[in-house]
């Protein structure tokens, strides 16, 4: 485990974005690498315990974003703020978790294997709060307004009425931050955050091409010659089951309530795919197909 680094606010290195708001902490320890000053940064954030739609618009987002060179920002919880983290990594982007523990106390344990991989392809893991220090409840609404100062806009992807991102709302539009909702489906629990915003007057993320306009940025082209017209040399079962992975990562349940397959022919078929370098395993379970 690499040792934090400390950011003092009156020494170089600390974050310009945060040096220009109120209420932001004396330093940051920081593991990996920080936000880079110049280049545009999106907050991702929403509900903990996402529903699929929520999972495939945080992936969708954060990826599109990152291939145009967007950093993301999120807090490395379950649900909305992992898939975040994921999709940016998916798109070859950099991504950074603002923790409500110490930089070197990964939280919750299940997501490490995203903590070392967002260290390990060039992101980081910041914190206000020393080494060792434990998560406390408290922590997590004050991180917020560092990941939102980090930003040059939020984007709410799914949220509860009462939801934590809401708080990171709030962070953002006293520091003049652009808001953006996913729109969510009426009578939802999980869009009433979302929609509640929207009719507040938070802007609809309807696209991540929508976001790149806002931050001045031209959205990539498409690659004509992208990994899933790869695909096409690939038998039937092999194709059917790369299709079902484009629009982001699945689980295994999924995969079977979607193809329709029995257990064997599907652990086969990934197995396959696996060792041929068209998909991998994101975490237990959990397969994405791979760039390439």
């Amino acid at each position: 485990m690499e040792r934090a680094v400390y950011y003092d606010r009156k020494q170089p290195g600390y974050p310009p974005r945060l040096l220009e708001l109120e209420r932001m902490p004396a330093g940051l320890y920081v593991i990996g690498t920080l936000p880079e000053p110049a280049d545009k940064s999106v907050a991702i954030v929403g509900a903990r315990s996402c529903s699929d739609y929520g999972r495939k618009e945080a992936v969708r987002f954060a990826r599109e974003l990152a291939k145009n060179g967007v950093q993301i920002i999120s807090g490395l919880a379950y649900g909305i703020d992992a898939w975040a983290h994921w999709g940016a990594l998916e798109g070859g982007g950099r991504t950074f978790a603002v923790l409500g523990s110490g930089a070197d106390v990964c939280y919750p344990r299940a997501n490490y294997p995203l903590y070392r991989r967002i260290i390990r392809e060039g992101g980081g893991i910041l914190s206000e709060f020393a080494p060792g220090s434990p998560p406390a409840a408290w922590h997590f609404p004050l991180r917020n307004r560092i990941i939102s100062g980090l930003a040059d806009l939020v984007l709410v992807v799914e949220a509860r009425k009462k939801s934590g991102a809401l708080i990171t709302v709030d962070y953002a539009l006293e520091q003049g931050k652009s808001v953006y909702a996913v729109p969510g489906r009426l009578g939802d629990p999980l869009s009433e955050g979302c929609n509640l915003l929207l009719a507040q007057g938070a802007a609809p993320a309807c696209s991540p091409e929508q976001l790149l306009e806002e931050l001045g940025i031209s959205a990539a082209a498409k690659d004509c010659g992208s990994r899933i017209r790869e695909t096409e040399r690939l038998e039937k079962n092999l194709r059917e089951l790369c299709a079902q992975l484009q629009a982001g990562p699945a689980g295994l349940v999924k995969l079977r309530e979607a193809l329709g397959w029995e257990l064997g022919k599907l652990s086969s078929a990934i197995v396959d795919l696996q060792l041929q370098g068209y998909i991998e395993e994101l975490q237990p379970g959990i397969y994405r197909l791979v760039s390439r």
